[in-house]
């Protein structure tokens, strides 16, 4: 440690912050999500499997979470959910292979693309809002629907 610099309190705060807390609340909700989704009948088997051996991952989940219905272009995507347009890139490169996307011409700008969902990615996108619904469930029965509702007003407060 350089000699000037003085940490003046213990570090244990490292790993006991609310933002600390959020992040390992969403990476289970995220798994949680993502396992009941391997289990859903009406996710295609591929899916499923992938889903099941943990090559689908939170990051996949964007692409869900941020993608509109009537479709969007790469970087609007991106910046929905926060990532590289590069990143967003390879996801919907690999989402594109297992089915769950393609890629369209923009009608309202021939150089453009489009991402849209598949018959399949609205299927995985039918047991996304499914498997959240479960999740959400669950987290109230853990932790109390006051608790919950508190969490979800506080939550939704701070990220506005």
């Amino acid at each position: 440690m350089p000699e000037n610099v003085e940490i003046k309190r213990g570090t244990g705060w490292r790993q006991s912050h609310l933002g600390h807390w959020m992040s390992l609340a969403l990476q289970r909700f995220d798994a949680r999500v993502l396992f009941l989704m391997s289990r859903n009948e009406a996710v295609p088997l591929a899916l499923s499997n992938l889903a099941a051996r943990g090559c689908l991952s939170a990051s996949h989940i964007h692409i869900t979470r941020h993608l509109a219905l009537e479709g969007s272009r790469l970087t609007e995507l991106a910046r929905r959910a926060g990532v590289s347009k590069q990143a967003m890139g390879k996801l919907v490169q690999e989402c594109e292979a297992w089915g769950l996307v393609r890629r369209t011409p923009d009608a309202r700008d021939a150089r453009a693309r489009r991402v849209i969902f598949t018959v399949i990615g609205l299927a995985w996108l039918q047991a996304f809002g499914e498997a959240v619904s479960q999740a959400e469930e669950e987290l109230r029965a853990s932790v109390g629907t006051e608790v919950a509702t508190v969490l979800a007003i506080g939550l939704e407060a701070y990220a506005a």
